[in-house]
Formats: structure tokens, sequence, C-alpha cells
């Protein structure tokens, strides 16, 4: 079963990530030129403070008469962060998401942000594990006719 450490072996450890006092425009560029749909809020120091997402943004858009890109991303991001461990399983993930109503997960080891998996990169697990399998039962039915 594939874990959360071995989508970020193929995926890689780089994680976009903001301040919490920098702007919501500057966010919004950091996805655009990257074409993401989340990014991590972080303290000077590194810890996670937040996650701030495409669907933050459209709720900040809702919920204002007028609204300012000048806004601080402290005031749109999403406080509550659920983050995993690199050992956890990828079935545990979609787990996660599924009942959380998430499409992206910080990866904490040792309470360093060390990655980040999105719904896609869960997807993507999933269906390599599939098709390994199915491979190995074609070859085990082939040599075994």
């Amino acid at each position: 079963m594939k874990t959360v450490s071995d989508v970020l072996k193929v995926k890689g450890a780089e994680v976009l990530t903001a301040l919490p006092e920098g702007t919501l425009h500057d966010a919004l560029m950091i996805l655009r030129e990257n074409n993401v749909g989340a990014l991590v809020v972080v303290t000077q120091e590194g810890e996670v403070t937040g996650i701030f997402s495409e669907r933050d943004f459209v709720r900040y858009c809702a919920d204002k008469a007028s609204l300012s890109l000048d806004a601080p991303l402290s005031e749109v991001m999403t406080s509550r962060v659920i983050c995993v461990d690199p050992t956890y399983t990828i079935d545990h993930c979609m787990a996660i998401m599924t009942k959380m109503r998430l499409r992206h997960l910080p990866v904490l080891k040792d309470n360093t942000l060390s990655g980040l998996i999105s719904i896609g990169d869960v997807v993507k697990a999933v269906q390599s594990e599939k098709d390994e399998l199915i491979d190995q039962l074609e070859h085990y039915i082939a040599g075994s006719l």
C-alpha cells in the first residue's frame, strides 16, 4: 500500500508558501504563476498557520460587499489545517479528504512542513496501485495457463 512518502518521492517535496501578513493579491499571483490551487500559509519560523485555496478566495468574495486584494492572507485563509504524516497510507488520506471535503493536505514530518498532497496526487496513486495489481494478476494468469 502506497504512503504519502511514496507520493512525495515521485511528486517532489516542494511546497508553495506565503506569510499570513502577505496580501491576498500576492497569494493569487503565486497560485496563477504556478498553476496550482492552494498554498500553505506559514510564519517566518516555518510554522503552518493556515492554507489558502481557490475555495477560500470564492468564499471571501461571496462574503464581502466590496473586497480588497490588499487584505492580509490571515483574513482569507482557512486556519484549521488538517495535516498528515509521511507514513500515512494513501487510503487514509483519501478517507480524510472525503470526510472533511478537502482537496489539499500539508505533510508534516517532525512538525516541519515537508510536502503537500492534492486530491489529484491521491487519485493518481490509487490508479497506479490498481494498474500494478492488474498487471500482476495478468502475469499470474498468463504464467499459470
